[in-house]
């Protein structure tokens, strides 16, 4: 196959590929059993998510030492879809073949992402909604590990259905299991560093939670994963029905866009940390081919995980063969090792998730960004209560819409200042000794009017506002040297202003257009309203022409 389309695949860091992916297997395990039982799908959804996603971006993706498996973010959209879909569908099996089915459209998005090079694009969203989007899914999955954290079932109606069942959880709290997810999260947070760098934290306590319940809770009934379907996965076809085409189309779109600036931002970790640069596009399109291939398998959608990542480079991995090798021995671990996983208490693994909500939460910026900026703190916290307490969709959508709205306010203030109106040669314009000269014979009955930067449409009032101000004068010389951008609104501002002062009788000039804002003036036939001799002019001459005109 040739080289542009698969990853950069070498045999030239062998040892270091190796254990870099052996490392990234050691660490998938725990979280992928922990996403499957979370989400809804089954612990095995998690398992082959980490082997299938892993293996097929190491193949096609464009950022040779990325480890991609499922993550947090993903599996809050993903369990919110199948909590959904289990009150529409008509069973529990159609529920889930549907949400498989928004995975694999979830790629297609993914695709089209890259193929249209938005690469660049999908990460410069504000830093307000990511951070307050990434933390309200960080709270997300805090809150519905609540009922499992206190040994008992994960109420429905996600959050919300949560939060009103906390009395009846609080009163059937069985002490046993929640006493070892307390052992479980004691252990994530304060494991020594020299044990840690042995074996991960979520691997340590997890084998350590379900070796204490087998030996220190013997005769208890505990929670526990259950039989994981040995083998390997079974195909899920495409499922869909009219009544739920919108919801799986606006979640796929959803789930695709995150899992693009989940995977992007995780790309320039790997970046800076090997000294490399990905292909953002690429990537993309590598990402879309894995979350088709899970979603056909039953498996979670996924994407570039930063930890994984992280840990993969600092074990040694270098190019994309660490991820190829940490999916195939995540593929045996699974198929040799899915008896052994069946014993693992479900209280525990609860745990390992509601700590990963913890690390999701952005708590440095949440605590800095009321000093740092009063409205970016009403940006990130709104888009922290959408996210909990209504819709994913809509708290990024409402995020980047005030985020907007406040950067071209600002935007407006800063290009308002760059139209002046000029008429004597005392004042700051940037002039020189002849031009104010020549405006101070003018006796202020020569107007210039100049303009600054790029003009987009927040500038067109300000255009407005300076033209309405004109009193008496028997010229306008409309000075465009500086403009480096003539946005549309603006430029029809630019032919109104003209226009006018054309019907009055006035003598208008239109100098120093170039480039773009020539083309869009001419696009305009605004030059064709104006003497040849007023328009192919220098700001100076047309000083002289204005000047000498007035008799």
């Amino acid at each position: 196959m040739p080289s542009q389309i698969l990853n950069h695949i070498g045999r030239n860091n062998l040892r270091g590929d190796f254990f870099g992916g052996l490392t990234a297997a050691v660490i998938a395990l725990p979280l992928a059993l922990a996403f499957g039982v979370a989400s809804g799908a089954g612990a095995a959804a998690g398992l082959w998510s980490a082997a299938i996603i892993g293996l097929v971006t190491a193949l096609f993706g464009g950022t040779p030492a990325l480890i991609s498996e499922p993550t947090g973010p993903m599996t809050v959209v993903f369990t919110a879809v199948l909590a959904n879909l289990a009150t529409k569908a008509d069973s529990p099996a159609q529920a889930l073949a549907i949400a498989f089915t928004v995975v694999m459209l979830s790629g297609v998005f993914q695709i089209l992402y890259g193929v249209f090079r938005l690469g660049r694009y999908i990460t410069q969203m504000p830093y307000t909604v990511i951070s307050g989007f990434m933390s309200g899914i960080g709270t997300i999955l805090i809150v519905l590990q609540i009922g499992p954290l206190l040994g008992q079932a994960q109420p429905t109606g996600g959050v919300i259905g949560t939060l009103q069942s906390l009395p009846q959880l609080l009163q059937g709290v069985q002490p046993l299991e929640s006493l070892l997810a307390l052992i479980t999260l004691a252990v994530l947070w304060w494991t020594p560093e020299r044990i840690k760098r042995l074996i991960p934290a979520p691997l340590f306590a997890m084998l350590l939670g379900t070796a204490i319940s087998l030996v220190a809770f013997q005769g208890v009934e505990l929670r526990r994963i259950g039989v994981i379907p040995s083998g390997l996965p079974q195909l899920t076809l495409p499922a869909l029905t009219p009544d739920v085409l919108q919801l799986v189309l606006i979640n796929a779109a959803l789930l695709g866009m995150l899992g693009s600036i989940d995977c992007l931002l995780t790309c320039l970790v790997s970046d800076s940390l090997t000294r490399s640069e990905h292909k953002s596009d690429k990537e993309l399109v590598g990402q879309g081919l894995a979350n088709i291939v899970a979603g056909l398998c039953g498996a979670l959608p996924g994407s570039g995980a930063t930890t994984a990542t992280v840990v993969n480079i600092q074990a040694g991995g270098r190019t994309a063969l660490s991820g190829i090798l940490r999916a195939l021995i995540l593929a045996l671990m699974i198929l040799a090792g899915s008896g052994l996983a069946s014993r693992i208490p479900l209280a525990v693994l609860a745990a390992i998730v509601f700590k990963v909500g913890i690390d999701i939460v952005d708590w440095g910026f949440l605590r800095r960004v009321p000093q740092l900026s009063p409205k970016g703190a009403l940006i990130t916290y709104l888009v922290v209560a959408l996210t909990v307490l209504v819709d994913l969709m809509v708290a990024v959508g409402v995020g980047i819409f005030l985020a907007n709205i406040i950067t071209i306010d600002k935007m407006n203030s800063m290009q308002t200042r760059a139209v002046k109106s000029v008429c004597t040669g005392d004042n700051d314009a940037e002039l020189s000794d002849s031009e104010r000269v020549l405006l101070n014979q003018g006796g202020g009955r020569v107007l210039l009017f100049q303009l600054n930067g790029a003009m987009i449409f927040g500038v067109a009032k300000a255009i407005n506002r300076e033209h309405n101000a004109i009193a008496d004068c028997d010229a306008v010389i409309f000075d465009l040297s500086e403009v480096v951008h003539l946005g549309l609104t603006a430029a029809l501002a630019i032919e109104n202003a003209v226009e006018e002062a054309i019907e009055v009788g006035r003598n208008v000039y239109v100098v120093g257009a170039r480039g773009t804002t020539l083309k869009r003036l001419e696009k305009l036939k605004l030059y064709e309203q104006l003497p040849q001799n007023h328009i192919d002019l220098t700001r100076h001459q047309a000083l002289v022409h204005a000047v000498e005109a007035l008799g």
